[in-house]
């Protein structure tokens, strides 16, 4: 097979093309396949053995359902049976009794299910993904190296005791700043903390929150940040490769196209911020008076945010695709150049055969091949992203604030606007 004209990082020789180079073996070729089959964003690391030991997970991460009942009720039961005992649970003249604390129980029993059940998803469409680059022919022998060294350190990484420790420490010095910020100095009692004259103590719940319960869901969140940073770094490493990319090929990124559809793993992660946010504003709505239109801007920080999360890693490779479509215009322009002339020559100026007609001949059909190959050239994007994806994920992020609508209007009003926007 000869590459196309407009292939980055791969020297063109005098002919304009390309040559292959493929691995010198195919035990080599099976071996790369192999680690890239093995790929994986979250099958390691501390936590993830100490789960496997617990038997709340298998090197699948197939026993999802166990290890969303015992972390979620590790986090969120002894809160209920604490505040109980303590008759923080339905009132005890609090401001905030725990039943009654929306936030709380999103955080436990919504968000923190979907950040577990997140690692299933993003395991299960990860190796294919890293798989495409070898599949797709993206990366050539002198590469092969290169992109077997990114894996692996990815997995090293991945696998981090040191890493986890740091994640550990930073939820424990930042975490408690956060309690003290947001519950102790509070104006009025709450199942977190009781107000005694100018000062605040945790109950016994509000302990528990503070030291067990909130540091296991900031945990899990902060290693999600730190598997996109593994990701983002991994991607990185494999442009420095250069990937031999194709400025005529369909999908108008040169090749790439399968990275647009990666982000889609990261769905639910997505959701699971928006559940957060939504808990969030619902408290604040419920206990303070806010209305949702308040958190216009929060609500638009957050959905920039999680956007450049899952889509800041794909921009790695706009150098490589801006230099493929540059290329590829320069190139199937000489080339568009030399037949538009040989053919207006041919069939303008009379130098076609005499037994040779136009109609039916194939120099037509070869004249729009060549125009809709440089059209797709043009309209080549330098990023591996596109409007559909964008729109999507951020829907995703969006829809958990739906059901606070009906905070600002009746479901009946609220479905009289939906159907007249639809009809």
């Amino acid at each position: 097979m000869t590459a196309a004209p407009g292939h980055a990082g791969a020297p063109l020789p005098r002919d304009g093309r390309a040559t292959e180079r493929r691995p010198s073996s195919p035990a080599a070729a099976e071996e790369m396949l192999r680690e890239a089959h093995d790929f994986s964003l979250v099958l390691g690391g501390p936590l993830f053995q100490l789960l496997r030991r617990a038997h709340l997970s298998d090197n699948a991460l197939l026993l999802v359902r166990q290890r969303i009942a015992v972390i979620a009720l590790l986090a969120w039961l002894p809160l209920l049976a604490i505040s109980a005992l303590e008759e923080h649970a339905l009132g005890g003249g609090l401001a905030v009794p725990f039943l009654f604390d929306v936030e709380v129980h999103v955080r436990f029993l919504v968000a923190l299910p979907l950040l577990i059940l997140s690692e299933l998803v993003v395991h299960q469409r990860m190796g294919p993904i890293v798989r495409a680059f070898l599949e797709r022919d993206l990366i050539r022998e002198p590469a092969m190296p290169g992109f077997a060294a990114a894996i692996r350190a990815a997995c090293r990484m991945r696998n981090s005791v040191r890493a986890e420790l740091g994640l550990l420490l930073v939820v424990y010095t930042v975490g408690a700043f956060v309690l003290s910020r947001r519950y102790v100095f509070l104006p009025a009692s709450t199942w977190v903390a009781v107000r005694s004259g100018v000062d605040s103590e945790l109950t016994i719940a509000g302990t528990w929150y503070g030291y067990v319960s909130l540091p296991i869901f900031q945990f899990l969140l902060v290693r999600w940040y730190f598997r996109l940073f593994i990701w983002a770094r991994f991607l990185w490493q494999v442009s420095r490769l250069r990937p031999v990319l194709v400025a005529t090929h369909p999908d108008r990124v040169g090749g790439l196209g399968f990275l647009s559809n990666a982000v889609y793993a990261f769905t639910l992660l997505l959701v699971a911020h928006g559940t957060l946010a939504a808990g969030q504003f619902a408290s604040r709505i419920l206990f303070v008076g806010d209305t949702l239109p308040d958190f216009k801007v929060q609500i638009a920080v957050m959905v920039v945010f999680l956007l450049c999360l899952v889509f800041g890693p794909l921009l790695v490779f706009a150098p490589q695709l801006a230099a493929a479509k540059r290329i590829g215009l320069m190139e199937y322009g000489a080339l568009a150049e030399r037949y538009v002339r040989g053919f207006e020559a041919k069939w303008q100026r009379g130098d076609a055969p005499e037994d040779e007609r136009l109609v039916g001949s194939s120099d037509i059909q070869s004249l729009a091949d060549l125009s809709n190959s440089f059209d797709v050239i043009r309209n080549m994007r330098i990023v591996p992203v596109t409007r559909d994806t964008l729109l999507q994920l951020a829907a995703a992020a969006l829809a958990p604030m739906a059901p606070l609508a009906l905070t600002m209007m009746p479901l009946e009003e609220l479905l009289k606007q939906l159907l007249g926007l639809l009809f």
